[in-house]
């Protein structure tokens, strides 16, 4: 809890793009600033200066810690202030407490800095650890866009194969990106290109990328090849575009094995990193967005709360006697539900996990429904873990 006893004046921002709207409010509750603030340094540090010279310690408090929030948390430190910020949820559970449904700035602004004023202890400190936390969201955010890309990418190419060779796209399409495969449809981006290299060359070109599926893949790539003859029209302009294709995802997951690198030591250096690691299924990327998301917890009232905002809780359909029972949430936040899910789907290779799911699918869930309760039961894991700081300890699956 931040100490705020010797505070003079709490300002609240409601940060945007290009300006905030800075809301400043007095120990006793009165108002010493409601206007607009330009997103630039000397305007910041300008205003810091002379808030503090006419009312003592300042505290800055806003509700986006990274992005757009990043330049006053830096910019107030420099300058003499104290910083904090209020967690987005417990901000949006508070604006229920004050009138008016509207969203505006001016409101929120008033709303930061009321209730660092009398509820003190809902505010996080800034500290290096969020600092870190600020460079993994930039770059998984990167990440999250190059791994679009290369979705983006590969659906085309299988759109391109299917339309002029369906059997060589079933062979193909789901190793697309596999170095071998890019390699080979680089080379030799057309059908007939492909059966007059022979299978020999084939093999040759591709064996260093995959040398224990070389021979088995070749050897499905002519099983298919046989199986069309006829040369549908578009060919010709198909096997311009595809090598042109071909080379971007090969530079996108280069790509993305650097920033991996980068994620890996954000990742190893924040204080938490250890307690996540230790728990079965969690890797490097899904780690990083656990830490961005959810961060210690604290954020959190209980689990249940953190399964509601990442949407792992069921909602219940009711209506009279006609429609009864509980289906996936469609709502919380999208990226936090998809790597709670993939660390889920890990976590099957744990004993105790497996026994849990085994057991819904007996209960008579269906494979989605059980996958969710393991999802959700394993995020109850992660926040005792993240709340006491304690270490995965791994139970033995129950017997029969």
């Amino acid at each position: 809890m931040i100490d705020t006893s010797e505070i003079g004046v709490f300002l609240g921002l409601d940060v945007g793009k290009g300006e905030h709207h800075g809301t400043a409010a007095t120990p006793a509750g009165k108002k010493a600033l409601d206007k607009r603030l330009p997103n630039s340094e000397p305007k910041l540090r300008e205003l810091f200066e002379k808030m503090q010279a006419k009312h003592g310690i300042v505290l800055v408090v806003v509700d986006q810690p990274a992005s757009i929030g990043a330049l006053p948390l830096a910019v107030a430190p420099n300058a003499g202030c104290q910083v904090a910020y209020l967690p987005e949820l417990t901000m949006r559970r508070i604006a229920d407490l004050y009138p008016g449904q509207a969203k505006a700035d001016a409101r929120d602004a008033f709303i930061i800095a009321d209730a660092a004023r009398v509820m003190p202890h809902t505010l996080r400190a800034a500290e290096m650890s969020d600092q870190m936390v600020a460079e993994l969201e930039m770059i998984v955010g990167f990440d999250d866009d190059l791994a679009g890309e290369t979705t983006r990418i590969a659906n085309r190419l299988r759109g391109l194969l299917t339309q002029i060779h369906p059997s060589l796209e079933r062979v193909l399409g789901p190793r697309i990106q596999h170095p071998a495969v890019l390699l080979m449809l680089e080379r030799l981006g057309s059908p007939a290109q492909l059966r007059k290299a022979g299978r020999r060359q084939l093999i040759s070109l591709i064996r260093a990328k995959a040398p224990r599926m070389a021979e088995r893949l070749v050897s499905d790539v002519f099983t298919a090849l046989d199986e069309q003859r006829v040369v549908v029209p578009g060919t010709d302009a198909a096997a311009l575009i595809v090598p042109s294709l071909t080379g971007q995802p090969k530079s996108v997951l280069d790509q993305r094995k650097l920033l991996a690198t980068r994620i890996e030591e954000l990742l190893e250096s924040h204080p938490l990193s250890a307690v996540l690691t230790s728990m079965p299924g969690i890797g490097v990327r899904t780690g990083a967005r656990i830490l961005i998301d959810v961060g210690d917890g604290r954020s959190f009232p209980t689990a249940g709360h953190l399964a509601a905002y990442a949407g792992l809780a069921p909602a219940t359909r009711s209506s009279g006697s006609s429609i009864r029972g509980e289906q996936p949430s469609r709502r919380g936040n999208k990226q936090l539900k998809r790597a709670l899910f993939l660390y889920a789907f890990a976590a099957l290779t744990d004993p105790a996990s497996r026994a849990y799911y085994d057991k819904k699918i007996k209960q008579g869930k269906r494979h989605i429904q059980a996958f969710l309760c393991l999802a959700r039961r394993r995020a109850y894991v992660l926040f005792a873990m993240l709340r006491d700081g304690t270490f995965y300890d791994p139970q033995p699956a129950p017997a029969g």
